[in-house]
């Protein structure tokens, strides 16, 4: 993935992932899901990526509405 996309998230819980995604994208801050499990055992992580420029928007977003 592009050097303009940081990491503001990583769950284990795809629903949640894609939930978070969803949201920032809904409060005007793009983002993408980079999905890094084994897709058999649903070992590992999932992390939402935002442009670098929306990192601290993202993560005022995030606080905002308490997810953990």
């Amino acid at each position: 993935m592009s050097e303009n996309w940081i990491k503001v998230y990583t769950t284990a819980d795809a629903f949640a992932a894609e939930v978070l995604k969803q949201g920032l994208t809904e409060a005007g801050i793009p983002a993408v899901t980079m999905n890094k499990q084994l897709s058999a055992y649903h070992i590992g992580e999932i992390n939402v990526l935002v442009h670098k420029a929306d990192f601290d928007k993202a993560i005022e977003y995030i606080v905002e509405n308490e997810i953990d």
